[in-house]
């Protein structure tokens, strides 16, 4: 083999050891928040040093190299950050927060360390090990492969997951109010705004609920909200926030997140993430005459689909 080549193949085996190890780091991520490392920092103030670290971490000192190798590995991924400072006149190094790792901090109203417990729990990884047997079987989950439950009835059925499932939704409800703060047009003229749910208003709220079902029952949850914000021919509306997959416009670390939630979501719930051309058929469909779609934050875009009686 010539030099290229030789480098090309040992490229694509790095490549593949990444993926293969990628599992290493997320379990690393869900540790630094079990240990509620991002919480530490916070409050200890800008900087802390690895022996402060281990300190409030109330381990064992034989154990510093442990945490010296996670904070490694995490400070690599870019959860966290590193900086010098100055103790007893001689320099040492100190971990500091990232945007990312801000993110994990637990009284912010929008932290997604209860996503990371959720998402990286062994009931939610589990049916990952059964994708072949779902794929090439007949069961409507790979969840219900590995639970013998679909992933709803698991919920009801397990208190500690329940709480689990629930707390990361209530998180992201918080974060409504930036939303109506930023899109004002979207919600003028409401006197009061329903987040189903269930129950009728001058709009209809529907914040990651379509993406856990298939288009048949999607359809069904959207004729459901046209018949109750529909009253004696008036004009209503309904409001969506979920993630719309633009492989052309999202940048590809974007495009990469929201293409392994759509593989989360076929595995947990048969559901999947939609493009805008998927969105509008489902809109039609459910007897939708107009909408429009918008991407706001990060994951997200908002969407808003109105009915006007005849």
């Amino acid at each position: 083999m010539d030099q290229g080549a030789i480098e090309s193949s040992f490229q694509a085996q790095a490549h593949l050891y990444k993926h293969m190890f990628n599992f290493i780091g997320s379990m690393s991520l869900k540790c630094a928040v079990q240990l509620g490392i991002p919480d530490i920092i916070h409050n200890h103030g800008e900087s802390i040093t690895l022996s402060e670290l281990v300190s409030a971490l109330q381990i064992h000192p034989d154990k510093t190299s442990c945490v010296y190798r996670l904070m490694r590995l995490l400070v690599h991924s870019g959860f966290f950050g590193t900086t010098k400072v100055h103790e007893d006149d001689q320099e040492e190094e100190a971990y500091v927060l990232t945007p990312s790792s801000k993110l994990l901090i637990t009284d912010k109203i929008n932290c997604l360390s209860p996503f990371v417990l959720e998402v990286l729990d062994p009931a939610s990884m589990n049916p990952l090990h059964f994708l072949r047997d779902w794929i090439k079987g007949d069961k409507n989950t790979a969840f219900e492969i590995a639970h013998g439950l679909s992933f709803w009835d698991y919920v009801d059925q397990n208190l500690e997951f329940k709480d689990l499932f629930h707390e990361p939704m209530a998180r992201d409800s918080q974060m409504m109010n930036l939303v109506i703060k930023e899109y004002k047009p979207i919600f003028e003229g409401l006197s009061s705004l329903v987040d189903v749910g269930g129950g009728s208003g001058d709009a209809i709220l529907i914040k990651h609920i379509l993406h856990a079902w298939s288009d048949e029952d999607c359809i069904k949850i959207l004729k459901k909200c046209r018949e109750a914000i529909v009253r004696n021919g008036s004009r209503g509306k309904v409001i969506l926030i979920d993630v719309v997959i633009n492989e052309k416009k999202d940048k590809h670390e974007l495009t990469k997140a929201k293409l392994l939630i759509d593989m989360l979501m076929m595995v947990m719930a048969n559901g999947r993430e939609r493009n805008e051309k998927d969105f509008g058929k489902l809109f039609v469909e459910a007897g939708f005459t107009d909408y429009n779609i918008m991407p706001i934050f990060g994951l997200k875009s908002i969407m808003k689909s109105i009915f006007r009686g005849k």
